[in-house]
């Protein structure tokens, strides 16, 4: 029979990080660890890109300031960390600094959520919209046998998306009257989220919206995937598009290396830099097809869903590592 060790939870967790400012902050800012925590709570490993740690507030500091690498304008994350139960002190730190540092991802990390702290932050995530999310989570320590401590973040408050989306789409409806073009937006994306959702790949499907495009992350801010489409030209469209004051500098960087990335694409790719505009991107089209013919919407979202994930395949570590400094004098 096979001989198994037993799980031990480590109960005091300064004896892996005895003082949390010193210790504990420092570790959580390393880009493996803030992946752990980021895939955790739902963002994906490449998640959270840190912006900085002990940013002033007024007179406090903030314990540490990511941006939301899934977005293209890179959000504001602010983790606040607490050894022990949660008290009132850091409830209120945590929304002076989300107001002050225009954060709109809020995670409270700490041993222990007090019952009342946990129904003060599913409040808040009950009243705000979508953009806003508040969350709890508990760092635990295991071991097995003696080998090295183990990390676990443990969710206890995360934002309930289903109430939010019935909320927002109900407030939407009162607001103003969705014509049909709006609602096919709607659908159409709602099924692409469908089928990215259950291939299982590194895509992380966006809410829905009433528009031409929906986007994906791939690990940087100013740097997105998006998919488009086009019902009066009848075309659509899978691309890598960049943004920001040194977009077209960081695609010329990599437009070095277009025939490497080419050939492991396996397919050719329009390279525009958009002089006529801030951005850039890299894109390739399908056309001939009609995003209003739901019979062939499966085939299209194959399309979008083999190139997007091709694509990020190709591009992610490259845009992870590309030179700010090196692309700003181009």
């Amino acid at each position: 029979m096979t001989e198994l060790g037993r799980l031990e939870r480590i109960t005091n967790i300064r004896s892996c990080w005895p003082d949390e400012a010193r210790d504990f902050t420092p570790w959580l800012a390393e880009e493996e660890n803030l992946s752990l925590l980021a895939e955790q709570l739902g963002f994906g490993a490449d998640g959270f890109e840190l912006e900085g740690m002990e940013i002033n507030v007024g007179p406090f500091r903030a314990d540490i300031l990511c941006r939301d690498a899934n977005s293209a304008e890179g959000e504001r994350i602010l983790i606040e960390n607490q050894y022990g139960k949660t008290d009132h002190d850091h409830l209120g730190k945590l929304i002076t600094y989300a107001s002050g540092l225009k954060a709109r991802t809020v995670v409270l990390i700490c041993e222990e959520v007090r019952q009342e702290h946990r129904a003060a932050l599913d409040w808040l995530n009950e009243i705000t919209d979508e953009d806003h999310r508040f969350f709890a989570v508990c760092v635990q320590l295991f071991r097995i046998g003696n080998s090295p401590a183990a990390p676990k973040f443990e969710i206890v408050v995360q934002p309930n998306d289903w109430v939010k989306t019935v909320k927002d789409l109900s407030s939407v409806t009162k607001r103003t009257e969705l014509t049909e073009l709006k609602v096919l937006y709607i659908e159409y994306w709602d099924a692409f989220a469908q089928l990215v959702s259950a291939r299982g790949g590194p895509l992380r499907p966006r809410k829905p919206a009433p528009q031409q495009w929906t986007g994906f992350g791939i690990g940087r801010v100013d740097f997105e995937l998006n998919a488009t489409l086009n019902t009066r030209d009848q075309w659509i469209r899978t691309e890598l598009t960049l943004f920001g004051p040194n977009a077209k500098g960081y695609l010329a960087l990599l437009k070095s290396d277009q025939e490497q990335i080419e050939y492991e694409l396996g397919f050719a790719l329009d390279w525009d830099f958009a002089d006529h505009r801030q951005g850039a991107k890299v894109a390739i089209d399908l056309t001939g097809v009609d995003p209003t013919d739901r019979n062939d919407w499966r085939r299209q979202h194959v399309w979008m869903a083999d190139h997007l994930e091709k694509l990020h395949a190709v591009f992610h570590n490259r845009v992870r590592e590309l030179d700010k400094d090196a692309a700003s004098v181009i």
